[in-house]
């Protein structure tokens, strides 16, 4: 069982490609982060449990459902004040990049108290334990509230998974610098980029060449906070309708890269954290590092097919592409 801690939102898009302004009506759907890793590991059908708090409403209840449609486990949730939060989200064309305004201040799961949450409780039977840098940056309390949950797993040995997932909306660069340097120590796995590395953690890679500069930045940030792997994602924009993207690996020894993939966009939306999953499930199997990345990029290109927040494809599904030759053929 995964267990992943963080907010769920109420996510509102402008039909196709229009603007904020221009919208009359808005399509809804929810996620994030973490628990867009939780319905992708259901999906490729790993046990997943979501760790949130929710309002008690007619809102609150049916993100409730969605989560649990989709095959997560819901009964670590928990329901109390404050309203639901809500991003909205233009999506990009062409030349226009896709744009992201939060509205979240006050949610429930930003009301959240220490209290609230029995890590031991919550955490029993649990074989890893993912977080992203959006939770601690939420509260005053949250940052506590997930030092809590680690100082649990560090005593039951549970392998922990952090994507940095920085927000320069949600606090600062010294904020988060400060919190995510203590939050790190000792994981198992720490998903990060270039410039997040030497904006948070004063860390930057040395050489001319990217999988050098890589390489150098993994051993940096392994050797200071007794991390043991580093793992990334590439994306070259070439419009915001087609990305080429990629990812990396970096296990104490040797940085691997995985292929890359040009994809045309339907929903660029949780692209990494289909990445982040599909990293979980090949680690959780035993996959070597060459298969689990693999699995991992693939994953991640295939969620850009996928509309809504996170990755609806089983595991057979995503071997298929990473084992492809890079047609597409119809299925039956």
């Amino acid at each position: 069982m995964t267990v992943c801690f963080g907010e769920i939102l109420l996510r509102l898009s402008p039909p196709g490609s229009l603007r904020v302004a221009q919208a009359d009506s808005f399509d809804a759907v929810y996620g994030g982060a973490e628990t867009n890793v939780a319905l992708a590991l259901s999906g490729f059908g790993d046990p997943a449990s979501v760790v949130t708090r929710l309002p008690d409403s007619e809102i609150g209840r049916a993100c409730l459902g969605t989560v649990r449609r989709w095959g997560a486990d819901t009964s670590r949730i928990l329901t109390g004040g404050g309203r639901m939060g809500i991003y909205f989200l233009e999506k990009g064309a062409s030349l226009r990049p896709s744009k992201v305004i939060y509205d979240r201040r006050d949610s429930a799961f930003a009301l959240s108290a220490p209290e609230m949450y029995d890590w031991e409780k919550i955490l029993s039977g649990a074989d890893a334990f993912f977080f992203t840098g959006i939770t601690p940056a939420l509260s005053d309390a949250l940052p506590g509230i997930v030092s809590d949950a680690l100082d649990v797993c560090k005593k039951r040995g549970i392998p922990v998974w952090c994507d940095v997932n920085y927000r320069s909306a949600l606090w600062s660069a010294e904020s988060a610098g400060a919190v995510m340097r203590s939050l790190v120590r000792g994981i198992d796995t720490l998903i990060v980029n270039e410039e997040h590395a030497a904006l948070l953690f004063g860390i930057a890679g040395e050489g001319e060449d990217p999988d050098a500069r890589f390489s150098s930045m993994a051993r940096q940030l392994c050797s200071e906070y007794g991390i043991r792997r580093i793992a990334l994602t590439f994306r070259l924009s070439e419009s915001s309708e087609i990305n080429t993207v990629s990812g990396a690996l970096w296990d104490g020894g040797e940085m691997i890269r995985s292929r890359s993939y040009r994809v045309p966009i339907v929903d660029r939306v949780g692209g990494g954290d289909a990445f982040s999953a599909g990293l979980i499930h090949g680690t959780l199997h035993g996959w070597d590092a060459r298969r689990t990345l693999e699995f991992a990029a693939a994953a991640n290109a295939l969620k850009h097919s996928v509309h809504g927040d996170f990755l609806v494809a089983t595991e057979e599904e995503v071997d298929r592409l990473a084992s492809s030759d890079g047609t597409v053929r119809m299925i039956r």
